[in-house]
């Protein structure tokens, strides 16, 4: 019979399995040390549950672009065979843009998941990204977009259309920034649990109405088209209860299905937000099994009718379980066989 993937991820499949958490790293010891860590936490739970993108925007010191991007390359190429490695490179109207994408694509495009492009603007920016990976000579690269001003997040929908483009993510601090002091500093923070704010500035960046709405416009512009909405880093970064609680309100309140790590300490309290809770993975599990044994006809579970509607849910629970290494029944780990294989 057919898999899981083949039935029910049509066009309305919601969107492409790929980890739920975006690590960034910029200095050479940091992204070393990072792909160690993947490797080690990959080995843990029996699949890859982070990306590590290496940052020449913010990684590179002004002026040392070209020996970052070569670095960048090289510690690319050194990566272990199962690793999932990515490159931010400069934006497109950057001087180093260009070079960026020559030097790591030409050498190490092929060790590379994808390459995000930071402050796209337009489709002609995706377009422009595209020019120069082809140019480098490299094959097809999947392309992550950050959007980070009002004027990008009014293309989302287009930009989300454009076949080469497989997540969107959303830059917090440009965003704020970009409003010329119309977003209080606030919006970048994050309120105390209680939902108190500080008493002269009562809005965070999940409460103020231009944020939350641009972070709205983004997921849904991903989930129209099958991509996938990455949301932004929290600023408190030592703070982890903090940030398993905005990944949490970005998963459950608006609709994002990854999440960008800064540090390394912030990668498992974001698949912790991301994960399903072991009750959902045990109903996913017999829901799933029950509906592949019936050859994907209707059935009766817990009294309630399930068809492909509801399979196709049941399923992405069971796949975002295996994104974050979740512990699976072996009715349903038997699915992720081939996937431990690559």
């Amino acid at each position: 019979m057919k898999h899981p993937r083949e039935v029910l991820l049509g066009a309305q499949g919601g969107g492409i399995a790929i980890p739920v958490c975006d690590h960034y790293c910029g200095t050479e010891q940091r992204m070393r040390k990072s792909l160690q860590l993947q490797a080690e936490m990959t080995q843990e739970f029996g699949a890859c549950v982070f990306d590590v993108t290496l940052d020449c925007e913010d990684g590179a010191a002004v002026g040392s672009e070209a020996e970052h991007a070569a670095l960048v390359a090289e510690i690319a190429l050194s990566a272990p065979p199962r690793a999932r490695v990515a490159v931010r490179v400069h934006p497109v109207d950057h001087p180093a843009f260009e070079a960026d994408v020559h030097t790591i694509v030409r050498r190490a495009g092929h060790r590379l998941c994808h390459v995000m492009v930071p402050k796209v603007e337009s489709v002609a920016d995706v377009e422009q990204a595209i020019q120069a990976v082809q140019a480098a000579g490299s094959q097809p690269l999947p392309l992550h977009v950050l959007i980070e001003s009002a004027a990008a997040v009014h293309h989302a929908f287009a930009i989300a259309a454009h076949p080469a483009v497989q997540s969107l993510s959303f830059g917090l601090m440009d965003f704020v920034s970009a409003h010329g002091g119309a977003i209080p500093a606030s919006a970048m923070t994050l309120a105390d649990a209680g939902g108190a704010a500080l008493a002269d500035a009562p809005f965070d960046q999940f409460t103020h109405p231009l944020v939350r709405r641009a972070k709205l416009e983004i997921a849904a512009a991903c989930h129209a088209h099958g991509k996938v909405p990455a949301h932004c880093v929290v600023t408190e970064f030592n703070d982890l209860t903090r940030v398993q609680r905005a990944a949490r309100l970005a998963a459950t309140q608006l609709g994002y299905t990854r999440m960008w790590s800064i540090h390394p300490s912030q990668i498992r309290p974001i698949l912790a937000a991301f994960a399903p809770t072991e009750s959902e993975i045990h109903d996913a599990t017999e829901i799933i099994a029950k509906a592949f044994s019936a050859n994907w006809e209707p059935i009766s579970f817990n009294r309630k009718l399930h068809d492909r509607a509801s399979y196709r849910y049941y399923w992405q629970v069971l796949e975002r379980a295996h994104q974050t290494g979740q512990a699976l029944p072996l009715q349903a780990s038997s699915f992720f066989v081939a996937d431990a294989a690559h």
